[in-house]
């Protein structure tokens, strides 16, 4: 079973070439941080030969090689040279595995037909690969593990490993080969173990005791077996509709018939691949030649064209775009639909549909920032809260029956805390700073207090401060005040039934 596999070398630097061809020419780092802690954390080829490595301080790398050419770290750059990777393989072989950053598996069974011999379909691999501006090197061998490691060496840029010559092959390979864990990797060089075929040569029952798992996946990759089955790569959908017009639209009712017809083709597909978009994309070319771009967050994944026309409707009504549209596309981000079984303690959930609609009209009135599921953030601040998207499948109540949650209630009286949201403002008179008076709608006497219970927090920022007292007055009323400690203001802010 002849694998391929093609790896681009020191590849967040060859993303960065790929970007810049020129930087091939010269020693070039890949950095991040600010100065003067600025740290390289990739080195081409040039720049290795010069003594630049990874973890050095861009200070350090600089002595090295004074001439050495930096740039910034960037993930878009590694992303996109990596799909590229992924594309030139799939023009080469229809059956590839994501072997991660700059790294690709090709299951090559078969090609001999159409490309020639191995040597041929590495060579063919390997000019795909140097087609999109990524110089690869290219193994072939009778597992991926195998080719892996024989793309280490620097001196060829195709290796052909026959089954015959496998063992004594491997055991020549230095211990980097095998990409262990550095902790691992240390472990083995204090053993004395330099080579690969001195890890496959060590008792394996041995390698288990002392280092565990970590130990027996090093010795099935000294020994070229693949822990893994091969998991093809599916190149991700487009899922995308657009129609040009050969007319300006200027109102809106005119440009919300052209996008039932987009939105009713995008959901066809969806729906016949058993998807729901969570998302949606639109881009609006105008007349002016400038583009209006937006994102409309669902508050449900739906494949239903009607609601999802609303949204886009009810979003272009609020920030309508700046001059006459000449052409329409709709893209969705996509999520597999997950079937929920209703709860018989509680009324049915409303229609999708309209739960949609109803987040969109609100996001509308207050706007989108203001409309969520409430998270609790990690603070002593009372009520300290934030916002997320909200998603019904949140777990937020949705599946608890009201009736299970009666259940648990015990049958005797329970003392409730009812929070006062905003607090009410109320004059205090103290004695020995001790509360004795409290002014809400008249002047109530404390009979007895109990605190203060002192918060406080985000001194580095915006500090707080305030004591809470939990009091009792003459007439019966339980109720907690807090006195802030910035304003010296009191407030009412709960009472107890």
């Amino acid at each position: 079973m002849p694998y391929a596999c093609a790896r681009v070398p020191f590849f967040a630097a060859a993303a960065a070439e790929r970007a810049e061809p020129t930087l091939r020419e010269h020693a070039v780092a890949i950095v991040v941080g600010a100065p003067p802690a600025t740290r390289v954390v990739e080195a081409n080829a040039v720049a290795r030969e010069q003594g630049v490595m990874p973890a050095m301080t861009e200070t350090e790398a600089r002595a090295r090689w004074s001439r050495l050419v930096t740039r910034p770290a960037s993930v878009d750059l590694v992303e996109a040279a990596h799909a590229a990777l992924l594309e030139a393989a799939l023009g080469v072989s229809p059956r590839i595995e994501d072997g991660g950053a700059g790294i690709v598996y090709s299951d090559i069974r078969g090609l001999e037909r159409l490309f020639g011999d191995h040597a041929h379909i590495a060579a063919r691999l390997a000019r795909a690969a140097h087609a999109v501006g990524l110089p690869a090197r290219v193994a072939v061998a009778t597992t991926c593990t195998v080719a892996r490691m024989a793309t280490w060496r620097r001196s060829a840029r195709v290796t052909i490993v026959s089954a015959a010559e496998q063992a004594a092959w491997l055991a020549e390979m230095p211990l980097d080969a095998l990409e262990l864990e550095p902790e691992l990797a240390a472990t083995f060089r204090t053993w004395g173990v330099r080579t690969v075929g001195e890890v496959a040569a060590l008792p394996r029952p041995g390698l288990a005791e002392r280092l565990g798992e970590g130990g027996v996946r090093a010795h099935d990759l000294a020994h070229g077996r693949d822990r893994e089955p091969f998991r093809a790569y599916t190149p991700p959908p487009f899922w995308m509709e657009a129609l040009g017009l050969d007319w300006e639209l200027e109102s809106l009712e005119s440009l919300a018939r052209v996008l039932a017809v987009v939105v009713e083709r995008l959901c066809v597909r969806l729906r016949t691949a058993a998807v729901t978009a969570d998302a949606l994309s639109l881009d609006l070319t105008l007349a002016s030649g400038r583009h209006d771009e937006r994102t409309i967050q669902l508050a449900y994944p739906l494949h239903d064209p009607a609601p999802l026309l609303t949204l886009i409707t009810l979003d272009l009504e609020a920030h309508p775009p700046g001059a006459a549209v000449t052409r329409v596309a709709v893209s969705a981000h996509t999520v597999t639909a997950r079937a929920s079984q209703a709860n018989l303690w509680q009324p049915p959930a409303p229609a999708l549909r309209d739960l949609a609609g109803a987040v969109a009209r609100l996001a509308r009135l207050v706007g989108p920032e203001n409309v969520g599921s409430p998270i609790l953030i990690d603070s002593h601040r009372p009520d300290a809260f934030t916002l997320r998207p909200f998603h019904p499948s949140d777990g937020d109540g949705v599946g608890e029956g009201r009736g299970a949650v009666e259940a648990d209630v015990p049958a005797r009286a329970q003392l409730v805390m009812r929070r006062l949201r905003p607090p009410r403002a109320v004059a205090v008179q103290t004695v020995d700073e001790r509360p004795v008076r409290m002014e809400w709608g008249g002047w109530h006497r404390i009979v007895q207090c109990a605190g203060p219970w002192r918060v406080s927090g985000q001194w580095w920022e915006q500090p707080w401060a305030r004591d809470e007292w939990d009091v009792a007055c003459g007439d019966g009323t339980l109720c907690r005040l807090a006195r802030d400690h910035v304003t010296g203001a009191w407030v009412l802010d709960a009472v107890y039934d």
